[in-house]
C-alpha cells in the first residue's frame, strides 16, 4: 500500500489533479488528469506519468457535476479503483493568501473563514479554489489539507515594491501589489542552482507566459518585483485579460459607455488580451498560424509589452544574469522567445537560434553575457512538496523526510 498525496488545482469549470508518491523523498508523480466541463458536459481523464491515457469517463451532455460532484468522484475513484494507493494528504493551489499568509498552511475552519474573506481580491479564482477544500473536509474530515498560495512567494518583496501611491486609509485595507504565479516562480527558483549557479546567486528575470502571463524579478532566488499587482489582471496582456490599463480608461467606460463594475470585470478578464485585440482567438498557436493583420498585431503587442516589462524588472533587480521562459507559451513558442530575446539584445542576450527552435533547455549562444533558458514549470510538484513539509511539521512523529527543493 503506497501513501500518496493528492494535489488539486480547481478552476471555474475544471479540476486538474496529480497524485504523488509520499513514500519517496523525491515525491515522484504517479498519476495526473483532470475533470472538465463541470457544469456543462463533464468528462474525466486519467493519465500515467508518461502522459498515456489510463482511463476516461464522459457524462451525458447537460449533466451538472459541479465542483462538489467532481471532487467526490475523484476521491471515491482513488479509494475504490486505486486500491494500492492510500490517500494521506491533499494539497491545494489557492490563488490568494492576502497579507496574513506568506507560506503554506494546514487548513482549519479558522483558515477557511480567513481565506473566504479574501474573495473580493480574487473573485474569479478564490471561490473555485476553496470549494474542493470544503468538499474534501466533508468527505474525509480526518484527512490533512494544505493550502498553498500563489501570492506567498512575493510577500518578501521590499515594501516599496508592494505599495500603491494611495492614502493609507485604503492601502491599510489590504490594497497593495500582491503578485501571482508564485508557485511557478518558486519552482523555477528551486531549479536555478543546478542549472545556472550564477543566476541562482544573482539576478534572474522569469517570464511565465501562458493564457495567464506574468513576469518576476528574482535576486538570489527571491522575488523582488512582479508584473501582476492587486489582481491577476494586471501587467502583461494575456489570453483574455487586458493586462495593465490606465485607471482613467475604466472611468471613461463607466461615465461615457455606461458600463457598470460587472460589465467592466467581464471585459477586462474575459474579452480582452489576445482575444480582444485579434478578434480571432486567445490561443497564441492560432494567432501565430494566422495571416490576419489583427492576429499579427496582437502578437506584436504581446511581445512589445514583454519587452517593456523586462526593462522595468531589470531596473528593479539592478541588472540581469539570466532570462527564463516557462509555462505554455514560454515553453512551446520559439517564435515568441526569439522575438523577446532579439528585442532584448541590448541587455546582452544572444540567442542560439537552432537550440531555441528545438525547445532546448539552454537557448543562449556561447559567449552570451546573459544566459537564456526554457524551464518547464511544475506548480503541482511545488504544492506536493509544501504539503509534505507542512504535514510533517504539524505531526513531527510522522515518518516523512523533508521535501527537497523548497525555498520558503
Amino acid at each position: 500500500m503506497a501513501d500518496v498525496i493528492l494535489v488539486l488545482n480547481a478552476g471555474s469549470s475544471s479540476i486538474k489533479f496529480c497524485v504523488f508518491d509520499a513514500g519517496s523523498e523525491a515525491l515522484p508523480m504517479l498519476l495526473r488528469g483532470q475533470i472538465e466541463g463541470l457544469y456543462t458536459a463533464p468528462s474525466f481523464r486519467l493519465k500515467d506519468v508518461a502522459g498515456a491515457d489510463i482511463e476516461a469517463k464522459q457524462w451525458e451532455k447537460g449533466a451538472e457535476l459541479g465542483h462538489a460532484g467532481g471532487v467526490a468522484y475523484l476521491v471515491d475513484y482513488l479509494r475504490s479503483q486505486r486500491e494500492g494507493h492510500r490517500l494521506v494528504a491533499v494539497g491545494h493551489r489557492v490563488v490568494h493568501g492576502g497579507i496574513a499568509y506568506a507560506s503554506p498552511v494546514l487548513v482549519t475552519p479558522e483558515v477557511m473563514r480567513a481565506l473566504a474573506k479574501l474573495t473580493p481580491l480574487a473573485p474569479l479564482h478564490q471561490p473555485h479554489n476553496l470549494k474542493p477544500i470544503e468538499v474534501v473536509a466533508q468527505l474525509r474530515p480526518d484527512l490533512p489539507q494544505v493550502a498553498c498560495f500563489d501570492t506567498a512567494f512575493h510577500r518578501r518583496q521590499p515594501e516599496v515594491a508592494q505599495a500603491f501611491a494611495l492614502p493609507r486609509s485604503i492601502t491599510g485595507q489590504g490594497v497593495r501589489r500582491y503578485g501571482f504565479h508564485g508557485l511557478s516562480y518558486e519552482y523555477i527558483a528551486s531549479t536555478l542552482a543546478e542549472l545556472d549557479p550564477k543566476a541562482a546567486s544573482g539576478r534572474t528575470i522569469v517570464a511565465h507566459l501562458g493564457n495567464g502571463s506574468s513576469m518576476c524579478a528574482l535576486v538570489e532566488r527571491r522575488s523582488v518585483a512582479s508584473t501582476m499587482g492587486f489582481t491577476a489582471v494586471d501587467g502583461l496582456p494575456m489570453g483574455t485579460r487586458s493586462g495593465n490599463l490606465d485607471p482613467g480608461v475604466l472611468l471613461y467606460m463607466m461615465d461615457e459607455l455606461g458600463m457598470d463594475a460587472r460589465a467592466i470585470e467581464n471585459l477586462i478578464y474575459k474579452q480582452s488580451g489576445l482575444l480582444g485585440v485579434s478578434g480571432i482567438s486567445s490561443d497564441m498557436r492560432t494567432l501565430l498560424d494566422s495571416g490576419e493583420a489583427d492576429a499579427r498585431f496582437a502578437v506584436d503587442l504581446y511581445t512589445y509589452r514583454i519587452g517593456r516589462e523586462l526593462g522595468s524588472l531589470v531596473a528593479a533587480a539592478q541588472g540581469i544574469d539570466a532570462l527564463v521562459f516557462t509555462a505554455g507559451i514560454g515553453e512551446h513558442a520559439p517564435t515568441i522567445r526569439e522575438r523577446v530575446c532579439r528585442d532584448a539584445a541590448w541587455l546582452g542576450i544572444e540567442l542560439d537560434a537552432a537550440a531555441n527552435r528545438k525547445n532546448r533547455l539552454r537557448i543562449h549562444a556561447p559567449g552570451s553575457r546573459v544566459s537564456a533558458w526554457v524551464i518547464p514549470t511544475n506548480e503541482e510538484l511545488m504544492v506536493a512538496r509544501h504539503t509534505w513539509k507542512t504535514c510533517s511539521q504539524a505531526s513531527p512523529n510522522t515518518a516523512v523526510p523533508d521535501a527537497p527543493g523548497t525555498t520558503s
